[in-house]
């Protein structure tokens, strides 16, 4: 069932979020994914009438649409069109030394996968893209074609945590030799051919980890995240809070280990704070959603 447009805005964990960062008014806030706006709209609410943001965010039509449903808040909205990995480089060139606080909500937007287009779903035969960044010339497509059959598994299987890697990425070097792999369709049923039918996942498609495993490998996000929580303490004041939601043991993984072993960072959640079944009713993507929390030393 295609999403509303208000379905599209519902942001994760808000509530938690507002908790946890305790914004206050004055204070200069980074949305590292900004998206279509949803978490900074809310900060901007509650610190008004001087609270600032400023919205990372790679996706061009995310960029454009939070921009324009947040143009009530220009004064103190200002959009970065970059991922959050150049986050000392970007506050560095805005003149800003000290952030009150940081958010980053890891998931795959609406706006994404609902947009067949864009290539990050298998429920429609559309070009292999995938990109977050459209200015990034490394599409699914390229990926799958210049990779060997042994980097593609290991992609398979670390990023996607594939159990069939191995076979899969071998299906996938016969049929390219056939002719290239450039679309969703025929790659989703590449992997069901590849995969036996007894190991078909029962809830979900059988593509789904390998589709997951092309897009992290595509826009960088586990390199991007590591380079954004080691960047985050030289911006971040004293006692300042940074507050990551993420949507798969990956990222959690590394979310959890980095406050655990930066000693710049504090732990406040020793154990990952997710939805509450009402928001699981409400938003059922946000069923993965983990939310963890540090504050600065």
């Amino acid at each position: 069932m295609p999403l509303t447009p208000s379905a599209i805005h519902i942001p994760v964990l808000q509530d938690e979020i507002l908790e946890w960062l305790q914004p206050t008014p004055d204070g200069l806030y980074v949305d590292g994914t900004l998206g279509l706006g949803g978490h900074s709209q809310a900060i901007l609410d509650v610190t008004a009438p001087s609270g600032r943001v400023i919205g990372f965010e790679w996706d061009e039509d995310a960029a454009v649409k939070a921009g324009e449903r947040l143009s009530g808040y220009s004064d103190r909205l200002h959009i970065v069109r970059a991922s959050y990995a150049a986050l000392l480089m970007e506050l560095g060139e805005l003149g800003l030394a000290g952030i009150d606080g940081l958010i980053a909500d890891l998931g795959v937007s609406s706006l994404q996968l609902d947009q067949a287009e864009r290539g990050f779903s298998f429920r429609t035969d559309h070009a292999l893209d995938m990109r977050m960044d459209k200015r990034s010339p490394n599409t699914a497509a390229s990926l799958v074609a210049r990779l060997s059959e042994e980097q593609l598994a290991d992609v398979f299987y670390h990023y996607g945590e594939e159990r069939q890697a191995r076979r899969i990425a071998r299906f996938l070097v016969e049929a390219r030799q056939e002719a290239p792999v450039t679309t969703t369709g025929r790659l989703a049923a590449i992997i069901a051919a590849a995969v036996p039918r007894k190991y078909h996942p029962p809830k979900v498609h059988v593509a789904t980890k390998v589709f997951q495993a092309l897009r992290i490998a595509v826009n960088g996000e586990l390199d991007n995240l590591t380079k954004l929580l080691a960047a985050a303490p030289e911006v971040l004041v004293s006692g300042a809070r940074i507050c990551i939601i993420t949507f798969h043991s990956l990222e959690d993984r590394i979310v959890k280990q980095t406050f655990l072993q930066n000693p710049a960072y504090a732990v406040l959640t020793k154990r990952p704070i997710e939805p509450s079944r009402a928001e699981m009713q409400r938003n059922p993507r946000s069923r993965s959603a983990k939310l963890r929390v540090a504050a600065r030393v």
